[in-house]
């Protein structure tokens, strides 16, 4: 793997092969010592142009953990503010000796034109470009999905028959883009749930189907619900009559948890409008995998970060703890 750009772009034999070099890495990650030597003397720099909190940290554990280091570089307060150019500021990071970027740009498809540029060589890793896509979000989703669902035996399966009904803001979300191809590559079946003003105008958005009706969808029994948050960051009009609207008719209230099956999960990426698309005892209800998505994420974003930068699936040894530092003799 050279770069990650979009969900489209995998194959099922790929998506199920960084989901299982995860499942070595999540088992590094409940160690004492949470360290590997895998990308030991590597740069990895967080190029983000957005701000974030949730995938930047979680890129910065991921590279750190495999004893790769780290430079985190935002916009704000970056020569960019004075009106440097994307080709520059990378050009200026490459002269700095970098092995691989991790992006997060505003500007839809800013990742995949600097993978395509001569600019600089390095593997570029989309987390998250306008409202495009988020590969790895969907990576880590797909993740806690085949796990609550299979369990130990989750290695080299995929999520073949799994009913995943996609709530709220499907306009303006990457992840629901990103999510809808890489379930579809696994096997699952991808409904949206949406008023028509949050969905493309489309009969089929991105292959999955379309309910307007949130309580009709759940009455289909999906085996995961996930809700979407509203990106009122993104949003130039008027898409809803107002927040009470919105929860009345698509949000994941107390009472329609309640009625859901014990073994539907219930999913969102973050950050959560509690209250809004979801109510809090949904989001802190045991089905919730709204915590376990944050701490699949570094596995997940281990997993890429590896298999980006050195080309290759994991060796026996990659598994193996960092080796302890050596003590230097007192002269």
């Amino acid at each position: 793997m050279r770069h990650l750009l979009s969900t489209a772009d995998l194959s099922r034999a790929d998506a199920i092969g960084i989901l299982d070099v995860a499942e070595e890495m999540a088992e590094v990650n409940t160690r004492e010592v949470k360290r590997l030597p895998a990308l030991r003397g590597k740069t990895v720099v967080n190029l983000f142009f957005e701000d974030s909190t949730r995938t930047r940290i979680s890129f910065e554990a991921a590279a750190k953990r495999l004893s790769a280091d780290v430079i985190n570089f935002a916009a704000k307060g970056s020569s960019v503010s004075k009106g440097e150019s994307l080709k520059d500021t990378v050009q200026t990071l490459g002269a700095m000796g970098i092995d691989g970027i991790v992006m997060r740009h505003g500007a839809s498809g800013a990742p995949r034109v600097l993978a395509d540029a001569d600019w600089i060589d390095v593997p570029v890793v989309n987390a998250g470009d306008g409202t495009h896509e988020h590969p790895t979000q969907a990576l880590l989703d797909a993740f806690t999905m085949r796990r609550r669902l299979h369990g130990a035996a989750s290695r080299g399966k995929g999520l073949d028959g799994v009913r995943v009904a996609i709530v709220g803001d499907v306009l303006h979300s990457r992840v629901a883009r990103s999510n809808a191809w890489l379930l579809a590559t696994l096997g699952a079946e991808v409904t949206f749930v949406a008023p028509p003003t949050l969905l493309p105008a489309v009969d089929r958005p991105f292959g999955a189907a379309v309910h307007h009706d949130l309580d009709v969808a759940l009455a289909e029994d999906p085996d995961v619900v996930m809700l979407l948050r509203i990106q009122q960051e993104r949003m130039h009009d008027a898409f809803f009559p107002n927040e009470r609207e919105y929860t009345r008719h698509f949000g994941l209230t107390a009472a329609r948890a309640a009625g859901l099956s014990e073994r539907t999960l219930i999913m969102h990426p973050g950050p959560m409008n509690r209250g809004l698309e979801i109510a809090g005892v949904a989001a802190d209800d045991p089905r919730s995998t709204v915590v376990e998505q944050v701490a699949n994420g570094v596995s997940v974003r281990m997993a890429v970060l590896y298999l980006a930068l050195t080309g290759s699936a994991p060796a026996t040894s990659v598994a193996q703890p960092a080796a302890a530092p050596t003590k230097e003799p007192v002269a």
